[in-house]
């Protein structure tokens, strides 16, 4: 397969130009060109109708990018209102399976959310709320609702501005949401820094919290294992680690359960998806894993996704 050495310049011509019927051009990573990625719309524009060039007047654009459909991007939007355009089997069976968890899902359906920064699935749980029988929240999110909730969690990550939004969250939708009861607290950010497992309410105020405790675990299992549908997106604590990577294991593993029993499974994507190929799981031990981590969650939330309105038009 024959690679430009850039994405509509002088070899991406001549090597389009040269193609012969079934070959392939593969194309420099587009975002090279700064007008992929631009705010401006005439910027991408331009860009768009390079691309569209190169393909041609009997050209077609087939959209099987799942993981940037959310992106109002050229290669993704904007090439999509000048030609012909199809979506792809990968955004095909994307869409088909997140129709699944909004629509036709079968109860219990269990939820779990993790990562980070509690500002990025506040949206989704606010939507999956009043959709889900429960929503488990791990990770470094978590602390941001524990302090919602009156605990002291020492040097955890917190978004002070979010604490409010926890607290409405937790007080609207106390029987869904399920919050852990211990976590693995660690001096500092790192490998080897000695841990302990304290209960939330007994946090030392020199100390951060890492990952999700044994109990909770536990507690998140149980509940996963009576589940008919699970969506999973983000750990349960800094896996990378292996000191802090047993909730997270614990989860897939409990999820891993489930799904051999019967329940319908979705992993969406990023450091989830690598927990879940880090433990070397054969094939169909969930029974999906999204290409897209942000994707989904905008999906799930109810936004709009350019890349996938463009479709219909």
């Amino acid at each position: 397969m024959p690679l430009a050495t850039d994405v509509v310049g002088l070899d991406a011509r001549a090597s389009a130009e040269g193609l012969t019927a079934g070959e392939v051009l593969l194309l420099e990573n587009v975002r090279f060109d700064p007008r992929e990625t631009s705010k401006d719309d005439q910027e991408r524009l331009a860009l768009a109708r390079e691309l569209a060039e190169l393909v041609g007047e009997d050209g077609a654009f087939v959209s099987d990018g799942f993981g940037v459909v959310h992106r109002k991007q050229a290669s993704v939007y904007d090439v999509a209102t000048l030609l012909p355009h199809y979506a792809g089997k990968l955004v095909a069976e994307e869409v088909k399976v997140l129709e699944h968890l909004t629509s036709s899902t079968k109860r219990p359906y269990a939820v779990v959310l993790g990562g980070a920064k509690a500002s990025d699935k506040l949206g989704v749980i606010e939507k999956l709320a009043t959709k889900a029988d429960s929503i488990v929240i791990g990770g470094g999110m978590c602390f941001t609702f524990l302090a919602a909730q009156g605990h002291s969690v020492g040097t955890s990550l917190v978004q002070p501005e979010m604490v409010d939004t926890c607290r409405r969250l937790c007080e609207t939708y106390a029987d869904v949401l399920r919050l852990p009861v211990d976590i693995v607290a660690a001096e500092k950010f790192a490998a080897d820094s000695p841990s302990e497992v304290v209960a939330v309410d007994a946090i030392p105020d020199d100390k951060m919290g890492l990952d999700i405790g044994p109990e909770s675990v536990n507690r998140f299992a149980t509940l996963l294992s009576n589940a008919k549908t699970i969506f999973w997106n983000g750990p349960m604590g800094v896996f990378e680690f292996p000191a802090f990577a047993a909730g997270t294991k614990g989860v897939a593993e409990a999820i891993v359960a489930a799904t051999a029993k019967g329940a319908f499974s979705v992993v969406g994507g990023g450091d989830s998806a690598a927990a879940v190929r880090g433990l070397n799981l054969p094939e169909g031990a969930v029974s999906h894993i999204s290409t897209g981590g942000g994707a989904s969650l905008e999906y799930l939330e109810g936004k709009e996704l350019p890349g996938l309105a463009v479709l219909n038009t």
